[in-house]
């Protein structure tokens, strides 16, 4: 009796203390997901300079006071405008094998830091993120006199869901969105399959919902390799958009396709831009 009574007292101990530390797993998740969302730095590491393009360095201002940070770099021959939404980490320093690719293929590029990530000023927000998109998009059309029709609106990762929702609330000429996933919670479902993430989730970024409502042509790119962000999530994504809309499969890890496949992943960019953008 006395046995099975401290059998019963060590389940019920080890019990407790597993639903204890999935409580406290789960609390700590709660509160510091802005951190596993956002990661961004502050020093700019380079620019366009380093690389031998020409750029204007440009202060601008987000419809809440908040100034942020980016680049234009114009193109020779230019064939349109890409504004840029980069990931969740760094800051623009760190994109600049791609607005040398960018560049390569006509594109002037105008890539900014969100709030709180390289001059950018203020603290990173979902609908900061959005604020400061649109605020880019503004800066196009106002200060440098660009039709929507001339503007193509890219997300890389993080970034594709700020690309995708400035996209369904704009007319651009078209949308590329690379490695993206369809959601934060459809993410955090990946990494913890066994937390209520969608009861503890804080934010959303809803690529998928977002997509959805873009009207113009949508070029969906992703790797079958991408070790992030799973494959399934570019193909969800593509089957979520409304036509015209084109499917890039690429390979190599999470946002390397410049560096481990130029010329298909060049090609590829190039081949939509003749069809939706020479046209």
């Amino acid at each position: 009796m006395k046995r099975s009574f401290r059998m019963w007292h060590l389940t019920g101990t080890i019990a407790a203390i597993a639903a204890g530390g999935y409580i406290v797993f789960a609390i700590m998740l709660y509160i510091m997901q802005s951190r596993f969302i956002y990661i961004p730095t502050a020093k700019i590491e380079a620019d366009p300079g380093n690389i031998g393009l020409e750029f204007e360095n440009v202060d601008f201002v987000a419809s809440d006071s908040v100034t942020l940070n980016g680049w234009f770099i114009p193109a020779e021959n230019e064939r349109a405008v890409l504004l840029f939404c980069h990931g969740n980490a760094g800051n623009i320093s760190h994109r600049l094998e791609s607005i040398q690719l960018f560049n390569r293929l006509g594109l002037s590029v105008f890539i900014f830091d969100y709030r709180g990530y390289g001059r950018s000023g203020g603290k990173p927000t979902e609908e900061g993120t959005h604020l400061d998109a649109t605020a880019a998009w503004q800066w196009l059309v106002r200060e440098k006199q660009y039709a929507p029709d001339k503007i193509v609106i890219f997300g890389r990762s993080f970034g594709g869901a700020a690309a995708a929702r400035l996209a369904s609330e704009t007319n651009p000429r078209a949308l590329i969105v690379e490695s993206a996933f369809t959601s934060i919670e459809d993410m955090a479902s990946k990494l913890y399959p066994y937390m209520p993430v969608r009861l503890l989730g804080r934010f959303h970024y809803g690529t998928i919902d977002y997509i959805r409502r873009v009207k113009c042509p949508v070029l969906i790119i992703h790797s079958t390799d991408d070790e992030l962000v799973p494959y399934s999530h570019g193909r969800r994504l593509y089957e979520a958009a409304g036509q015209p809309k084109e499917f890039l499969e690429i390979s190599g890890g999470h946002n390397r396709a410049i560096i481990d496949i130029p010329g298909k992943y060049t090609q590829g960019l190039d081949s939509f831009l003749i069809r939706y953008i020479n046209n």
